[in-house]
């Protein structure tokens, strides 16, 4: 197992290198450059990447001719260019860029004069909230939910449960998430719930009890939207996975020998069952944790990771794309890898190493 867990650690450079490699090559034919930026705001316009349509492969490529600078001092393009590093070429710019990444050093934002290794601290409490929380709430009620659903498949409780999740799966997370504002959160009815934020003002100046409180208080609504939005597919999948083990011979056999239902379901048919949910936890994790919190963050103003790397995306913030994106991809090759060794855990007779010979 030690000789898998290496070489499955090996494997995650050349992967990270070859993201990299790919998401720098095409950011390369993207218009509207961080120098294109800089050339708009000086003439008086705030949105370069909307003004510059076609040019943004030459800017980023060859690092002249840029639509937009006739009429400005060319020392003065060629600091700008000098800058934000546009004054090298790109396959010299890439490989400072991963000799700096070697050391853990993402470089500077390009407009919010500051490191991204520490914009990536100051946005991950929202973060990791709203991605733990979620994750773990969907896992403890869509498992015993999809359990309960198997056994009692056909029955009046299966089918309105259906139902219910349907509706779920059909409706986006962000439909939900203003719903909820309108209910709860003083949009039409009730004002129970705060609109915005991940504390409240006085946070600084309650009790331990209290922080805890208002920390979950303002958690509510962005977490139960994410919850109600993605909970389907794990509960389907885990209904489906004990289907398809209680139907199997070994467990008619137990049951045939006298064991109880409960026995058999939870000694025999959960250990195989779950190996399907665990294969999918990591992916899951990783969606709630950036990309599946965006919307839920505009919508409940919390500056988190997602709101960060969309905002850095759309103003060509390169230092916080790629520094986002190496964090992100790191992190889900790392945790694919504890979802694998999880695998062993549940089921000691799986051997990946072996298999791999």
């Amino acid at each position: 197992m030690l000789a898998y867990i290496f070489r499955r650690l090996l494997l995650i450079i050349p992967t990270l290198f070859g993201i990299l490699l790919i998401n720098f090559l095409i950011i390369q034919a993207a218009p509207g450059g961080p120098v294109e930026q800089a050339i708009a705001k000086l003439e008086g316009f705030e949105g370069a990447t909307s003004r510059i349509a076609g040019g943004g492969s030459e800017v980023a490529m060859a690092g002249t001719n840029y639509r937009g600078a006739q009429g400005l001092d060319p020392d003065l393009v060629a600091e700008i260019e000098r800058l934000y590093g546009f004054d090298k070429p790109p396959a010299e710019r890439f490989w400072i860029m991963l000799s700096n990444y070697l050391r853990l050093d993402f470089g500077e934002s390009f407009f919010r004069d500051a490191k991204v290794t520490d914009l990536i601290i100051e946005k991950m409490p929202v973060s990791i909230s709203l991605g733990l929380w979620s994750t773990l709430i969907m896992y403890l009620a869509s498992i015993p939910l999809g359990i309960a659903k198997a056994t009692r498949h056909g029955s009046a409780f299966d089918v309105w449960t259906s139902s219910a999740i349907i509706v779920g799966y059909a409706i986006p997370a962000f439909l939900f998430a203003i719903l909820l504002i309108v209910l709860f959160a003083g949009g039409s009815y009730w004002n129970w719930f705060p609109l915005r934020g991940l504390t409240s003002a006085n946070f600084e100046e309650l009790s331990f009890a209290g922080k805890l409180i208002d920390y979950f208080w303002h958690l509510a609504l962005p977490v139960t939207a994410l919850v109600i939005g993605n909970f389907a597919t794990l509960t389907l999948l885990t209904k489906n996975s004990f289907l398809d083990e209680i139907n199997k011979q070994y467990v008619i056999t137990a049951r045939a020998k006298g064991l109880s239902k409960n026995r058999v379901l939870y000694g025999h048919v959960f250990r195989n069952a779950m190996l399907i949910i665990i294969a999918g936890f990591p992916a899951a994790f990783i969606g709630m944790f950036f990309t599946g919190s965006l919307l839920i963050e505009v919508i409940f103003s919390l500056d988190g990771l997602g709101l960060l790397s969309f905002e850095a995306a759309i103003n060509r913030d390169y230092p916080v794309v790629f520094g986002t994106l190496f964090l992100f991809t790191l992190l889900g090759l790392v945790v694919k890898l504890i979802g694998d060794l999880t695998y062993t855990l549940v089921d000691p007779r799986i051997d990946f190493e072996s298999r791999e010979a």
